[in-house]
């Protein structure tokens, strides 16, 4: 991978005609630090938020020792690029014969299941007297933009007979549950330990590990998030109450809380059409997060001929993606020099969460041009 001080050596070395996606590792480093550090359990990476193999040696590198892997490629690039790591396969339904392969071939041991079907299915595949399986439950709050319990988890009165089902094929049972995607208020945490906590007291005996998903948010322009510490804080006093066996241990799932800050993409303005700007990027590229509910743009600044476009009258403009697909069109508009044209280059970050994942070729554009920006004085825009 190419590395570069700035992105100004970038342009001044390039003048890409494809979008550049760039990797601050020292941003990822301090982020990543961070969180295990105000987290109260065990930090699990979520894969599924950014699979760039660079980001997630990064955040090996900076101290996460566990993933959570949502398919066998993902557990097979875990286990490639970060010797010693741990991979739990936290995804109720899997491909036929995934559970086998990632335990016989990479060693896994934890896995999730949310039904008895889903049960019988997995101790047909795996060594159960060597595994973790975590239930599944549902659980959601109306302060997540998405109900991660629509799709997966069982009913709060159906978990304490799965999981006596779960210690009877011989696994160590475990509770799993996730409130939400983007998570607005940490209350969300504090309703979901609330069940957590009374559906363990229902059982005969305590469990060792509980898994409380992901939903940790990210603040973008426009739409502000509550600071990480008001969620670890209401995690931390809602966990007291949960009966656990001794050295039981809560395990976190973060993606967007982690992949988010240390990835910018540079995108070149195609043609200005007076309030319009058609960039080389879109919603069928990195930006196809915008698609949905949330946040609908990224911090940017502008860059002219390798160096920054500050200063003059601002205007705000309307981003279109190089596609022939008349919805490609981002749906936030943006502040920019007043003076931008065809030939400039933008530069948005905060896009490392649900961005690269989801390209797609669709029209024959696609980038898959990756650098790092290795001056730890530089930022990608926030």
């Amino acid at each position: 991978m190419n590395s570069f001080q700035s992105v100004r050596d970038l342009l001044h070395a390039w003048q890409p005609e494809i979008p550049v996606y760039c990797v601050y590792p020292h941003v990822y480093s301090d982020s990543t630090r961070s969180f295990l550090a105000g987290f109260p359990g065990r930090v699990l990476y979520a894969v599924k938020a950014n699979d760039e193999p660079a980001v997630v040696r990064l955040m090996h590198q900076a101290g996460i020792t566990d993933f959570d892997c949502a398919s066998l490629p993902e557990v097979a690039l875990v286990s490639e690029n970060c010797p010693g790591a741990k991979c739990y396969f936290m995804v109720p339904v899997r491909l036929r014969g995934a559970a086998r392969a990632a335990q016989e071939q990479y060693g896994v041991r934890h896995f999730v299941v949310d039904h008895p079907k889903g049960l019988e299915l997995l101790a047909g595949e795996i060594d159960m007297k060597k595994s973790v399986v975590f239930a599944r439950m549902a659980v959601h709050h109306n302060s997540a933009i998405y109900d991660l319990s629509a799709k997966f988890g069982a009913e709060p009165r159906e978990i304490p007979g799965l999981i006596k089902a779960i210690a009877l094929l011989g696994a160590e049972p475990a509770l799993a549950f996730n409130v939400g995607s983007s998570v607005r208020s940490p209350e969300a945490y504090r309703h979901a330990l609330g069940v957590a906590a009374d559906v363990l007291a229902e059982l005969p005996f305590r469990l060792r590990l509980v898994d409380i998903g992901g939903g940790y948010p990210r603040s973008y322009p426009g739409y502000v998030m509550p600071p990480l510490d008001d969620y670890f804080d209401v995690i931390r006093e809602g966990i007291r109450a949960l009966p656990l066996a001794e050295g039981g241990e809560i395990l976190g799932e973060p993606g967007r809380a982690l992949a988010a800050p240390g990835l910018s993409a540079l995108v070149e303005v195609l043609l200005r059409k007076d309030d319009r700007l058609y960039i080389n990027d879109g919603l069928y590229g990195a930006f196809w997060e915008l698609r949905f509910e949330g946040h609908n743009r990224y911090p940017v600044r502008a860059y002219r001929k390798g160096e920054a476009l500050n200063g003059g009258e601002q205007r705000s403009f309307r981003l279109l993606g190089p596609t022939c697909d008349s919805t490609d069109q981002l749906p936030g508009a943006v502040d920019l020099p007043e003076n931008i044209d065809t030939g400039d280059y933008l530069e948005f970050g905060h896009i490392g969460a649900y961005s690269l994942g989801g390209r797609t070729r669709f029209n024959g554009h696609y980038s898959d041009k990756i650098v790092y920006i290795d001056d730890s004085h530089e930022l990608p825009p926030m």
